[in-house]
């Protein structure tokens, strides 16, 4: 785990947001591999805009595929910020499907950077109490303490239970999961929690009622299965007394998606392109299954990227060499310092006329051939001041734990491009999880 300080500056409404994890390692994960694949970066979208709304009003473009494993995910101005992509979900306890023991819960936010469902107690204020407490931690040796989790992302943390819930997407469900339910109020933060700066469960983030973690791993910490990590895991033998603790993989907070019965190998998002100067709102689709199903082949020409254990790649720019990079539907920026670009006051890149940019990515594990990405950034400040809460270029200054070691590929680089998120060793076609690909 790596130690990461506040970086960015957060307003009462949400401002620049990063959601790559920075935890543990996922479980599950392994050397992933590109095969024999040779397809280079292709910039053309793979899904352009159709039917209403394709000239960049306020309408949608129509989904592209129908089946039992999609789901309808949309960006608008619900969650209070610019690019945040969100989902429903619905939350029961273990073996119930029928209220009072069952909520749904909107405003989930879609996010492939980190792993696990994490729900907001405020979210479930009457089914928080009935889920299943979660105990039994490695270190624990009364074998009965409740489990806490701390999960540290790039801008900040959640706090709070291991719970265990059926969570059902779409027609979806994963039975009996382990979920973290954060801001519930049971036990005090640890420093080696709060100390990664702003509380995601606070009111800053009111309008997020949870994340919806689809990674390309499992479990979200591989590490704490052996070490005992400050600022990951506790047991809590009192509301005040939690003490970080090894787990066992099979009680840490899961990706849903490797609990279904089936289609559960990976996630598609697809989102439609959207216009250089913004749109008020989008809808797509998150998909569930990689080659399980016709409406979720892996095309040849997919450009595929192996990701090492803590779902990262390399990204170079401008010289600099970034090896905690990350394709991460919950930033919502193309987040990456560089102190030549204006910014505003709250991180948001405000040059004063577009930029037309490129990197270079590649896998940290050196499979594959380096690809050169283009991007475009322009001045976010004024595009959110015209209503606009889908925007395709928007950038902010971002350096991750005061270092120059991240650059993430948010919510902008998914807009007009279907992009796959493999997990673990899943075999696609002659490709080998975990990896992304678009």
């Amino acid at each position: 785990m790596n130690t990461l300080k506040k970086t960015l500056s957060l307003a009462a409404a949400i401002g620049v947001l990063a959601l790559a994890a920075c935890g543990g390692g996922g479980g599950g994960g392994g050397n992933g591999t590109q095969g024999n694949n040779s397809a280079g970066w292709n910039a053309t979208p793979q899904w352009t805009p159709h039917g209403p709304g394709a000239s960049g009003g306020s309408g949608n473009s129509s989904p592209p595929a129908t089946g039992d494993n999609t789901v309808t995910i949309r960006v608008d101005n619900t969650m209070g910020g610019v690019n945040l992509l969100k989902a429903s979900i619905r939350v029961c306890v273990p073996g119930t499907q029928s209220a009072p023991q069952c909520v749904t819960v909107d405003n989930m936010l879609v996010d492939t950077g980190s792993t696990g469902v994490r729900i907001a107690a405020r979210a479930i204020p009457t089914l928080a109490p009935l889920l299943l407490t979660q105990v039994g931690a490695v270190d624990d040796t009364s074998g009965s303490a409740p489990i806490v989790e701390c999960m540290p992302f790039a801008s900040g943390y959640t706090w709070g239970s291991v719970k265990r819930a059926d969570i059902t997407i779409g027609s979806k469900t994963a039975s009996n999961l382990p979920i973290q339910v954060y801001a519930d109020g049971a036990f005090a933060a640890p420093d080696d929690c709060t100390n990664y700066g702003a509380d995601l469960g606070g009111g800053a983030f009111a309008g997020i009622n949870g994340i919806l973690g689809i990674d390309s791993f499992a479990t979200d910490s591989a590490d704490a299965v052996i070490t005992a990590i400050p600022g990951n895991y506790y047991y809590c033998p009192s509301q005040n007394s939690c003490i970080s603790t090894r787990m066992q993989a099979g009680k840490e907070v899961k990706n849903p998606v490797a609990e279904f019965a089936t289609d559960n190998n990976g996630t598609i998002i697809r989102l439609p392109a959207v216009p250089a100067g913004g749109q008020t709102s989008v809808t797509g689709q998150l998909v569930f299954g990689i080659g399980t199903q016709q409406n979720n082949a892996l095309p040849s020409s997919a450009t595929v990227l192996a990701v090492d254990k803590y779902g990262a790649f390399t990204t170079q720019y401008h010289g600099k060499v970034f090896t905690r990079s990350a394709i991460d539907s919950g930033t919502n920026a193309y987040a990456f310092p560089d102190d030549t670009i204006a910014t505003s006051a709250d991180s948001w890149y405000t040059p004063a006329a577009p930029l037309y940019l490129s990197a270079t990515v590649e896998a940290t594990n050196g499979t594959g051939k380096p690809l050169d990405m283009p991007f475009s950034i322009a001045d976010t400040s004024n595009l959110r001041l015209s209503g606009y809460y889908a925007l395709s270029n928007a950038g902010a200054n971002f350096a991750y734990g005061g270092k120059n070691s991240m650059f993430l590929w948010g919510l902008p680089f998914f807009y007009g491009r279907d992009v796959y998120t493999v997990m673990g060793k899943a075999k696609v076609g002659n490709q080998t999880g975990p990896f992304v690909a678009f």
